[in-house]
């Protein structure tokens, strides 16, 4: 399961997404909106995707965990626009036959969206400023 959506991230579903018989492991991983960040409360944040560039890469991602490890299934599900505090901006699940692979395949997964996919991130904080941000290139501010 691949997919951007701009409603709130189901995790139960994802989970049941890549649950079988064949896996004695699942593991979840879930990216929520913290209230803290270096110090600067948050209030709220916005992501924003060029979705078919960013679906594209989430396949490769799902490819490579699958040549990497012998997993059962993967999903992964990131959220797009506003989110406020708590909620869930991505969603990584892996099922494997057995636990240590689940959580290396999920790690992977999670450090790689992060970086190759393109979904940017708008920190909104108290004091009405706010950043764009996309781990792989510097903060570049934003009125």
């Amino acid at each position: 399961m691949i997919r951007l959506q701009t409603e709130p991230i189901d995790y139960a579903a994802v989970t049941e997404a890549v649950r079988s018989p064949a896996a004695g492991a699942v593991v979840l991983f879930l990216g929520t909106v913290r209230e803290l960040t270096d110090g600067r409360r948050t209030t709220y944040l916005a992501y924003e995707a060029y979705p078919a560039m960013a679906q594209k890469k989430l396949a490769e991602i799902e490819t490579e965990v699958r040549q990497r490890w012998p997993v059962v299934d993967v999903a992964l599900v990131h959220r797009l626009g506003r989110l406020d505090l708590g909620e869930i901006s991505v969603a990584v699940a892996v099922s494997a036959a057995h636990r240590a692979e689940a959580f290396e395949a999920a790690r992977y997964a999670m450090d790689r969206i992060k970086v190759v996919v393109p979904i940017w991130k708008q920190e909104n904080w108290d004091d009405g400023t706010k950043v764009w941000i996309h781990p792989e290139s510097p903060p570049c501010p934003h009125v």
